[in-house]
């Protein structure tokens, strides 16, 4: 068996596996630094079920196999590295849509998805949360 990655990409294995704890997860998904590709400075994301989902990878390998599927042909493809903290927390939040962020989806055996929900994404965005009056029962 290949040896993981990153520490995020073993963390992803396990949950692929069924074991290892959901929040140590999403707290290493945080602490990762991850490397998500831009086009016209712009960061890359798809559209799906209602999300649209920044693309992140753990290492330059998962970057290239993705850059090899979707990439500008020839052209190197260009790339940022931001912490998982910071895509979830600004970046998200920033968009004005349900938004997620997607980890090497160019392996789907090792791919992860962190949706816009309450303990992921800030509050103020997940899909579950609504308002803090909302969910204190307080909203309109």
């Amino acid at each position: 068996m290949e040896l993981p990655r990153t520490v995020l990409a073993g963390r992803i294995a396990e949950r692929r596996a069924g074991v290892g704890d959901p929040r140590a997860l999403v707290g290493e998904m945080r602490r990762s630094v991850l490397l998500v590709p831009f086009v016209d400075w712009r960061l890359w994301s798809v559209r799906a079920g209602g999300v649209r989902w920044i693309c992140g990878f753990t290492d330059e390998k998962a970057l290239a196999r993705f850059a090899l599927q979707q990439g500008p042909g020839d052209r190197p493809m260009d790339y940022a590295a931001l912490l998982g903290a910071r895509i979830v927390d600004e970046v998200v939040p920033s968009l004005g849509e349900p938004a997620g962020l997607a980890v090497d989806i160019s392996d789907e055996s090792a791919s992860m998805f962190f949706p816009p929900v309450t303990g992921i994404v800030a509050a103020g965005v997940a899909i579950d949360g609504g308002t803090h009056e909302e969910r204190d029962g307080r909203g309109q």
